[in-house]
């Protein structure tokens, strides 16, 4: 088992895992999943809201993350390290794109997201154990994301 220390020394060391541990929210004490989460709405709010160039990076960041997520598991030897937080980023980004960039609703999305994302309701919880490597660490995320825009599309609806 690598200790904090090392784990740290890994990732400020290698350019994969920096991104993939939230370029070091992944390595906050506490609930590195929330942290990451945190980073994803930042991402969200500095970004322009056109819903062409949001998906465009929500996608890329799920391509990009299959491929993150999974070399920077193997190479820690850990499959989905609670450090390994870009999935947090990407998913909490994919929840926050069908809500209106108001307090409330960011703050719905990041509750709805990381409840989905901890609860882990099926299949999300089978995806988590069944699928190994970056698609599974990735995929899991997503699916919360999906249950959690669902619920705040609904949401949206009544009271807008």
């Amino acid at each position: 088992m690598v200790t904090h220390r090392e784990l740290v020394k890994k990732v400020l060391s290698d350019p994969v895992h920096w991104p993939a541990f939230g370029f070091g929210t992944g390595l906050m004490p506490g609930a590195p999943g929330t942290w990451g989460s945190l980073l994803g709405i930042l991402i969200w709010w500095v970004l322009p809201k056109d819903i062409y160039l949001q998906t465009g990076v929500g996608l890329s960041g799920f391509l990009l993350g299959i491929w993150l997520c999974g070399e920077s598991a193997r190479r820690i030897g850990v499959h989905d390290h609670s450090g390994i937080v870009w999935d947090e980023i990407v998913g909490m980004f994919l929840t926050l794109m069908v809500i209106p960039p108001e307090p409330e609703w960011i703050l719905g999305a990041f509750v709805l997201f990381r409840v989905a994302d901890m609860w882990k309701p099926w299949p999300i919880r089978d995806l988590d154990h069944r699928l190994r490597g970056g698609l599974g660490i990735m995929l899991d995320d997503v699916v919360a994301a999906l249950y959690a825009a669902i619920v705040l599309g609904f949401l949206k609806k009544l009271l807008l």
